[in-house]
């Protein structure tokens, strides 16, 4: 699949199956992730995988699921990620100015998993005071965000956004994400 191809079907996944993903996977992942581009250079990303079962079941409830949903669509116990990586900046590398490479580093675990058929979801509502307790983080290590991954166990499909309604909603079990159209995003005709 194309870098082209994979942009097109990444999709937030938040439904998996109960199938671990390797740890030669997750190397893969943070292999890619350590290669984003840095502002000056500084790579203040670090990372903590979980795929322990205990240590997932510990993660799971410091998190936040599908807001526009109102927690109808948090998973089940059986549709819960197998992995997380928790993606924490190094205050004593940089201490601000580090969203960039956050953004980067994430989106590169994202492209690198949808190429081997595994889902993530990006969650930034996450209690960051108790995950940071259970995984047992240095103090010059702040928590960014979670990326929970998984194999699929949904289809979510891009909908023409209607009227600028940016929420994505359920019809027919399918979860529906509105996009903006091309023409909206381009202000100035090439």
């Amino acid at each position: 699949m194309t870098v082209k191809e994979l942009i097109k079907k990444r999709r937030t996944i938040r439904k998996f199956e109960n199938k671990p993903i390797s740890k030669n996977q997750l190397t893969a992942y943070i292999e890619a992730a350590r290669l984003y581009p840095s502002a000056a250079n500084l790579q203040p990303i670090k990372y903590a995988v979980i795929a322990d079962k205990e240590m997932t079941d510990k993660v799971f409830p410091t998190l936040k699921w599908a807001g526009y949903l109102k927690g109808e669509y948090t998973p089940k116990e059986e549709e819960k990620p197998t992995a997380y990586i928790i993606v924490c900046v190094d205050t004593s590398i940089s201490k601000s100015n580090y969203d960039m490479d956050v953004g980067a580093a994430v989106e590169n675990i994202i492209l690198s998993a949808l190429e081997d058929g595994v889902g993530a979801c990006w969650l930034a509502s996450v209690d960051r005071e108790k995950l940071s307790g259970i995984i047992a983080l240095e103090e010059n290590l702040t928590i960014s965000c979670v990326v929970a991954l998984g194999y699929p166990a949904e289809n979510p499909t891009e909908i023409q956004m209607q009227n600028g309604d940016v929420k994505y909603f359920l019809q027919n079990g399918t979860l529906n994400v509105p996009k903006r159209s091309l023409e909206e995003i381009i202000i100035k005709a090439l």
